[in-house]
């Protein structure tokens, strides 16, 4: 029988299994069915559009607009073939032209080259009109070279007057920019010990409202245990006078009883010491309440030594609380010697900032004053460049060549203003050689006609049209050096 279920376990399981594939095949089947029919539908949508096309590619009208297409097509190949051919031609002889016109363009430059050397065979008269006309022309440019050059030698002088100058200004402003750094610094560690400083009063402030909290807590604890204290005293006081009433009662009944006692001996002398034993001891269990004498002595014992702690009890709470008054005199005296520091470190501090700043404004207003004239004297030296560009414009010279030889945009060299005036000099001797040689040729050729007027040197008539120029127009009058170290001395 178990083999006979176990078995039928397994045909269920294998039947389950055989109905799940069965199940997923036929879900499996009817996706792709319904995949198709979507295909088909698209198909049999662009199933009118495709016959169209066919119907229109079949037609007559388009074959002949094709056959029209290709015709037009041949002819313009043609055609381009026959301009490229045109344009092969068309530069050939081009290029056959080009060969003619540089021919005769060097035919008609070799005529003028024949041309000029009749014409300079001919012409010897219009070439020594043209001989005097620029020696008249040298002479004066050997005029305006001769005042150029003393412009140039005063230019120069004051361009060295200048730097030297800006030399001076540049020292003053760079130990002027190393005090206010050095102020400024002095600034930054003055804002951060005020910083520092604000942070430790207010840590003390905080300290100081806990020290204050902390005092009114132990006040308030201190007032409690004191009406604490208080209470127990009077009660013990009250307890102690009780006490006190009673032992003077006990002490009033004990001398009536020692009278009586007296008087009963007196009387009862001859009895015995039983008797008066038993006597004392009936008056001892008359004072006992339960008749009980060791609880009556027990307990005046502990009464009496409750009051003796009671009372060094309260001999240490006073002393306790007088050193708590003590301490709290001594923070209250260190609270207000801390404040009393704090705002002299403060008022220390304010002080010396509003000097820094006072210091600040006097070295910003003269940092600005020399910036000003560092500005006036480039203004200056910019006008007294632009200068010399004009007057190298008016000579018709090359400024570059004379930049070069000064060193270009670098410092104006010693060694190359020598050399440069070296230069000018030699040119200037020729140029005086040359005129003294042309002036005694025409002297020799002009012996018949008038006397010439006398030979003037350009070098010496060319100081008749110097101008003399303005120094305070050139550039302002410099600062002097006490000046200077005054103002340095200010502001350290």
């Amino acid at each position: 029988e178990k083999l006979a279920e176990a078995e039928i376990r397994i045909l269920q399981k294998q039947f389950r299994i055989v109905v799940e594939e069965r199940k997923s095949y036929i879900a499996n089947i009817r996706q792709k069915i319904q995949a198709q029919e979507k295909e088909i539908k698209s198909l049999n949508e662009e199933h009118p559009k495709e016959s169209l096309t066919l119907i229109q590619l079949i037609s007559l009208r388009n074959e002949m607009l094709d056959d029209k297409t290709c015709m037009e097509l041949q002819c313009l190949l043609q055609t381009k073939d026959q301009h490229e051919s045109l344009i092969r031609d068309r530069k050939a002889l081009l290029a056959d032209l080009n060969n003619q016109v540089l021919e005769l363009e060097q035919k008609v430059a070799k005529q003028k080259q024949i041309a000029v050397k009749v014409k300079q065979v001919k012409c010897n008269k219009i070439l020594q009109e043209r001989i005097k006309a620029l020696e008249m022309n040298l002479n004066n440019v050997t005029v305006n070279f001769n005042t150029i050059l003393t412009r140039k030698n005063e230019l120069q002088e004051e361009i060295e007057n200048l730097l030297i100058q800006k030399a001076v200004l540049d020292n003053s402003y760079m130990k002027l920019r190393e005090k206010l750094d050095q102020q400024m610094r002095r600034m930054n560690t003055a804002i951060e010990q005020s910083a520092r400083a604000h942070k430790h009063w207010m840590d003390s402030l905080a300290e100081i409202s806990d020290l204050k909290e902390k005092h009114s807590k132990d006040t308030v604890q201190f007032n409690t245990k004191m009406q604490e204290w208080n209470r127990l005293l009077v009660q013990n006081v009250q307890k102690n006078n009780f006490m006190l009433t009673k032992s003077r009662n006990l002490s009033e009944l004990e001398e009536q009883a020692k009278k009586k006692k007296a008087l009963k001996l007196a009387q009862q002398v001859k009895q015995s010491q039983d008797v008066s034993h038993e006597m004392a001891y009936s008056l001892l269990m008359e004072l006992a309440e339960d008749g009980d004498i060791d609880r009556l002595v027990n307990g005046f014992i502990q009464r009496e030594q409750k009051n003796f702690s009671c009372f060094t009890y309260a001999t240490k709470l006073n002393g306790e609380i007088y050193e708590i008054q003590q301490k709290i005199k001594d923070i209250q005296n260190e609270i207000t010697t801390i404040v009393t520091d704090r705002e002299r470190a403060e008022s220390s501090n304010l002080h010396i900032l509003k000097e820094l700043e006072e210091k600040l404004t006097e070295t910003t207003e003269e940092t600005r004053q020399y910036q000003e004239r560092c500005n006036q004297s480039s203004k200056v030296l910019g006008q007294l460049k632009s200068d010399m560009e004009d007057l190298c414009k008016e000579i018709d010279g090359d400024s570059t060549k004379m930049m070069r030889q000064l060193g270009e945009n670098e410092h104006v060299l010693q060694l190359n203003l020598t050399e440069f005036s070296g230069l000018v000099e030699k040119t200037k001797e020729l140029l005086l050689q040359e005129s003294m040689l042309r002036y005694t040729l025409a002297k020799a050729e002009l012996l018949a006609g008038p006397l010439a007027e006398p030979f003037a040197s350009p070098l010496l008539s060319s100081t008749k049209d110097l101008q003399v120029t303005d120094q305070a127009r050139l550039c302002p009058v410099p600062p002097s050096m006490d000046d200077l170290n005054d103002n340095i001395d200010a502001c350290e």
